[in-house]
């Protein structure tokens, strides 16, 4: 995705006037999806330092590897470049940029702590936060060209899932693992750049929701939870079916009418000054009216963009009400240990017209018979 410096800067406005009402007097941002959003440039997860020093008032400035330097799309107007040698003390560096009368200091959440350490050792008297704090709620709500980033992204996942619901994907006698690997395969030939995640889970591993696919050969009679995405234009995807693996029981054709109302009604109920909280509710009392309560056993949604996950999280406990902008997962899940399981999952965009699911495969329990 290109990065317009009329974006970056509205952008880096934005960032300051949030620093000025926290009190924050410098944003220092190492590793993580700040440092893109801001400037256009990922760093990678070196052990050498690369920081954006962005101070309320003067310059900012973006200490990077002398290595790492071609790969910064220059934006001058906005920040300059300060590459470093090898056989220099890039924390050095960064402490005399920040300067030692600058006191309130937010630093990037994935700052290596090697860094952090030795940066506090420098300004001792500086007091510290999460740079999480000024980025968070700004990343959380989306501009129309990061929706549509997203949107891009679901509709390419929808292809690999409706791939999956019709049975072009085989899955008896498979292991786990190669089908996890087959839809990533097809994630990159719809146009992703990468893969984040391909869980696939069959029989009582479908109880688990972070399973990691493995040996297990699928076999008939079972449900397989696949929940799968990746990154494309540096926007992510992540989507969940389930599908079965011949004729379903009537306890689990229940089971999943259960989870497929409660994610409808959950992802309806996600509008414009809804708290994130009560989205959960939906979807959480829904299931434990039905006797499932115990067996959903974790959120209903997370945000996401230039990460899997980000803010806004669909948690009790959460009084933030959405906004429009905000993008985010419905995902609720129905766990039996020791056998089965089930999860759906949509990506959904909170407008001022209402919920709008960037995610289009087909809902209905899937019946697959290879």
């Amino acid at each position: 995705m290109e990065h317009a410096p009329e974006a970056l800067g509205a952008r880096i406005d934005a960032v300051r006037a949030q620093m000025r009402a926290l009190g924050v007097d410098t944003l220092l941002l190492s590793l993580g999806a700040d440092l893109p959003w801001l400037t256009g440039y990922t760093a990678m997860p070196l052990e050498r330092l690369t920081m954006l020093i962005l101070p309320l008032e003067s310059e900012a400035v973006l200490i990077v590897p002398r290595l790492e330097a071609a790969r910064v799309e220059p934006h001058p107007e906005l920040f300059s470049i300060r590459p470093w040698a090898e056989t220099e003390d890039p924390v050095e560096i960064v402490t005399g940029v920040v300067g030692r009368s600058r006191r309130r200091l937010a630093i990037s959440d994935r700052t290596w702590a090697t860094f952090l350490l030795a940066l506090q050792a420098n300004l001792p008297r500086s007091t510290w936060m999460t740079a999480s704090r000024v980025t968070s709620p700004l990343r959380a709500v989306k501009d129309s060209d990061e929706v549509a980033a997203l949107r891009r992204a679901a509709a390419a996942a929808d292809r690999v899932a409706t791939a999956l619901v019709t049975g072009q994907i085989p899955l008896l006698g498979r292991s786990e693992a190669d089908v996890s690997r087959e839809l990533g395969r097809l994630l990159v030939d719809e146009g992703h750049d990468s893969v984040n995640f391909a869980i696939v889970a069959s029989g009582p591993n479908a109880a688990s929701p972070h399973h990691d696919p493995g040996a297990r050969t699928i076999g008939a009679g079972e449900s397989v939870v696949c929940d799968f995405g990746g990154a494309m234009d540096g926007y992510c995807s992540d989507i969940t079916r389930t599908v079965f693996t011949g004729d379903p029981p009537t306890e689990f054709r229940d089971l999943y009418a259960v989870l497929a109302g409660a994610q409808a009604a959950a992802v309806d109920a996600a509008r414009v000054g809804t708290r994130c909280e009560a989205v959960d509710g939906v979807a959480r009392d829904l299931i434990a009216d039905a006797g499932y309560g115990p067996h959903f056993i974790h959120r209903t949604g997370h945000g996401i963009g230039l990460e899997e996950h980000e803010d806004p999280y669909l948690v009790s406990g959460n009084r933030e009400p959405l906004v429009a902008g905000h993008a985010f997962s419905v995902e609720p899940g129905i766990y039996i240990d020791g056998r089965w399981g089930a999860r759906i999952e949509d990506i959904v965009v909170a407008t001022d017209a209402g919920p709008d699911s960037l995610n289009r495969a087909d809902h209905a329990l899937a019946v697959v018979e290879s």
